[in-house]
């Protein structure tokens, strides 16, 4: 039986409800692993939730949060949706200056920053900030004034609150209403503020759980910036089907995670799969005549065997022995370093090169390419393990149309598709007609 939710608070109180004491999160914490089960995650949202609330927080009013990709993101973000708000998003990374032009534009109300340094970069700007109340830091100190404040202190105030306001509050987020607020960053001139709603987050976890290739029992590694589109389709994704996710940002500890947590499936970008490739390669070439002899000879196989599965055929008789033993020799010391249970990565938010993909596949490292914008909330294409395509993008999520316009521009249609872009009707107007979304790529329908 399918049960349909109008917005992301009622994905999550179901998730909570259906699997309470099963691992939802783990992260890092000193020299361990800290795991999170759904009942204390749906616990701490809440707290977050009504924290806001007993600070002032009213419905649709933005939240921005300026942080590395961490646990605590993600429990800002499902606090601040709880609460009824819409979340901004900025990169830890942008400046000063750019931090003031977004939350000015975004009407942003409070920011969660990660810690005092971020502090700082928003004290630099203090007096250009027209509509921020108060800063809340993960790892920080609060200021004398009360500017600043704790997220555990905002927790305690939260704690206290009726957890019955709090499931009103959850039940009457409304699909239309506005969810996330993420600014692209634009060629040229100034970012321009993305707003997807409930709806586009329900449509997306729905369509990601349809294609059946994450299960309940699976576990995510999770690294890519929460910022970004692509991060935050995964965080739905979870809601609806249930899997551990495992989250640590630091991109220095990508392979070192890798083979700690044993993921299921990973959702990188295309560099990542550039730096292991010339990592792979580099260390072959070191190993010496002999070992780099093995390893040209090994990927020579894997790729005949590539070219066969490619087109759905199965290696036999010879060619099968020698893919046996360049299994044992080789890809097995691959796989092992990506934790050895890995069925398949994710790859998006730039093209993959068919080099790249038949590389992994040669070593039977499945790569999957997807496709969507920020407008189209992260996933609108993407190849399945038993038809993938090398080169394309795969097939629409279900509930997602395209059409090809005769200058070859690709345009999009459903629910992931975004409001508009806010406080610009004229953009707006020029890159949504009739429901479709003008994207500005070219494409062809193999």
């Amino acid at each position: 039986m399918s049960v349909t939710f109008q917005s992301v608070p009622q994905l999550l109180q179901y998730r909570v409800q259906q699997s309470g004491d099963k691992i939802a999160y783990s992260y890092p914490s000193g020299q361990d692993w800290k795991r999170v089960s759904w009942a204390t995650f749906g616990d701490q949202t809440r707290q977050v939730s009504m924290g806001l609330r007993a600070l002032g927080l009213q419905n649709e009013q933005r939240v921005a949060i300026v942080s590395n990709t961490r646990y605590d993101w993600v429990l800002a973000d499902m606090g601040i949706l709880c609460a009824g708000g819409a979340t901004t998003t900025i990169y830890p990374s942008n400046l000063a200056d750019e931090c003031a032009y977004i939350l000015n534009d975004s009407n942003t109300q409070f920011v969660i920053a990660e810690n005092d340094e971020q502090v700082a970069k928003l004290q630099q700007v203090r007096s250009q900030l027209q509509t921020v109340k108060k800063v809340i830091v993960f790892d920080g100190s609060a200021s004398s004034d009360g500017w600043v404040l704790r997220l555990s202190d905002v927790m305690a105030m939260g704690e206290k609150m009726p957890v019955a306001d709090w499931e009103n509050i959850c039940q009457q987020v409304k699909a239309s209403d506005l969810a996330t607020l993420i600014y692209t960053s634009g060629t040229t001139g100034r970012p321009k503020g993305v707003e997807l709603t409930h709806d586009c987050w329900v449509y997306e976890a729905q369509g990601i759980d349809a294609l059946k290739l994450l299960n309940p029992d699976d576990t995510q590694f999770l690294w890519l910036p929460l910022a970004h589109s692509f991060g935050k389709v995964l965080q739905v994704a979870q809601l609806q089907i249930g899997f551990h996710t495992a989250i640590d940002g630091r991109v220095e500890k990508i392979v070192e995670n890798l083979g700690h947590i044993k993921p299921d499936f990973v959702a990188a970008v295309p560099r990542i799969f550039e730096k292991v490739y010339s990592k792979v390669v580099e260390n072959a070439k070191k190993g010496g005549g002999l070992k780099y002899a093995i390893f040209k000879w090994a990927f020579g196989v894997g790729k005949e065997v590539s070219q066969r599965k490619q087109q759905r055929q199965q290696p036999g008789g010879f060619l099968a022995l020698k893919n046996s033993i360049a299994q044992k020799l080789v890809f097995s010391k691959l796989q092992e370093r990506f934790g050895g249970r890995l069925r398949f990565f994710i790859s998006g938010s730039a093209p993959l090169s068919r080099e790249m993909a038949e590389f992994f596949h040669s070593a039977n490292i499945l790569i999957l390419e997807g496709y969507g914008l920020t407008e189209t909330s992260a996933a609108s294409f993407v190849n399945r393990p038993d038809t993938f395509k090398f080169g394309t993008v795969g097939p629409p999520l279900p509930g997602t149309e395209v059409k090809i316009e005769s200058d070859g521009e690709v345009l999009i249609r459903g629910r992931g598709v975004m409001r508009g872009y806010h406080n610009l009707p004229d953009q707006s107007a020029e890159t949504l007609k009739d429901g479709w979304i003008y994207t500005g790529d070219i494409g062809e329908v193999d």
